[in-house]
């Protein structure tokens, strides 16, 4: 039987590192990654030879990337696991070294996501069983289906969903790690390149290179290193679900992110209207309005309305992807899960500068993966005694 995170031993965010998110160049992925990684490792102040284990969520990469890249820290033969979940394959890295802490495995763990853009080679294609779906309709295709059912079903106008890009567009203006930091209208954003139904190109994710690092650390370790108590990020909860089989017409990934968004919530013992920054996988704009309302902040078919009124707004009822979200922070696939639990780290220490949410106190990460699978963290201002 699944045991909750509070059932194990208390484990913190100490340490939060970027390289920003970008179109491809003639970096090398070990490059990208050991700038998000020192990083890291200095916002902790903390030595690598301290670290006791390192998991790297990668997709495009191919075999053993991490040794590579982690030999220019020094060789300390410590434990590494590269880490492939689609698109929650960072955030899965995350939940890997969370619960090494948290087991009493190790007392340090380091989670790296970093990519670099390749051709998607999808295991189903040597399944050996035809797949109706993947092999036939494109994932914008998909979401705009999605955005025609929502619009149809609730009156929604295309407007209102492009005012998620918009909003986050607004928000990763203010990010220095962000893909896409230009601020554009609504007149911008539905004046675009067609790409399916009603989203345009400015309400499609980037999906270009980057990395981020986030470190991992017990109280036991938190005390013996001297690190400052007061930046470390209580890890409340850490939830990882794949699909079932759902109802006719329901979309497989919104039921999936309701249960693990259910799931992540009761684990931490919070309620949804706690939350005061959400981080979602917003790939495209729809994707908000439907995970928003999965969450349970707002009622069905209020989304739209609610986002209008400025309740997910930076500075209103609750920041959601103040990052720029996927659509302008970007999706690099491998450190996209890390870059948002950097975001919230940030936004909890009160360290986001003009992105920053008022009194953050709770913040939570989402991510979706082609299978499906969802991966849900929850983190809390709290850190330890």
């Amino acid at each position: 039987m699944r045991k909750p995170l509070n059932e194990f031993r208390p484990v913190y965010v100490i340490g939060i590192g970027l390289h920003r998110y970008q179109s491809i160049s003639d970096k090398t992925y070990v490059e990208l990654g050991l700038t998000a990684i020192r990083e890291a490792l200095a916002d902790a102040d903390l030595p690598f030879s301290e670290v006791e284990s390192v998991y790297t969520g990668t997709t495009f990469l191919g075999m053993a990337p991490s040794r590579a890249m982690l030999r220019h820290l020094g060789a300390s033969g410590l434990p590494i696991a590269q880490v492939e979940n689609a698109s929650a394959s960072g955030s899965t890295a995350v939940r890997q070294s969370v619960l090494e802490v948290a087991s009493g495995a190790c007392d340090v763990s380091l989670a790296v996501g970093l990519d670099k853009p390749g051709r998607v080679r999808l295991a189903h294609e040597k399944a050996g069983v035809p797949d109706l779906v993947n092999e036939y309709v494109s994932p914008f295709t998909h979401f705009s289906l999605l955005a025609h059912e929502y619009m149809t079903t609730y009156g929604t106008t295309a407007e209102q969903v492009a005012a998620v890009a918009v909003k986050n567009y607004r928000n990763a203006s203010k990010n220095p790690y962000a893909h896409r930091q230009q601020g554009f209208t609504m007149e911008d954003v539905m004046a675009g390149s067609p790409i399916s139904g009603t989203l345009t190109k400015l309400q499609c994710c980037p999906i270009g290179e980057g990395a981020a690092a986030v470190i991992i650390a017990s109280e036991e370790a938190i005390k013996r290193l001297g690190i400052d108590p007061a930046r470390c990020i209580h890890v409340l909860s850490s939830t990882s679900r794949s699909e079932m089989v759902y109802g006719p017409g329901a979309d497989p990934d919104t039921e999936l992110t309701r249960e693990t968004l259910a799931m992540s919530c009761e684990e931490a013992g919070i309620a949804p209207n706690d939350l005061d920054i959400v981080e979602f996988h917003d790939g495209f704009s729809i994707e908000e309005l439907l995970y928003v309302e999965a969450l349970g902040i707002c009622p069905p078919g209020k989304a739209a309305e609610q986002l209008e009124g400025g309740d997910f707004d930076i500075g209103g009822r609750v920041a959601v992807n103040p990052s720029g979200g996927l659509l302008a922070m970007g999706h690099p696939i491998g450190p996209t899960g890390v870059g948002q639990v950097c975001e919230i780290t940030r936004q909890l220490r009160g360290e986001a500068g003009e992105r920053q949410h008022p009194d953050a106190r709770l913040g939570l990460a989402h991510m979706v993966g082609i299978g499906s699978v969802c991966l849900v963290h929850i983190l809390s201002k709290s850190g330890p005694a």
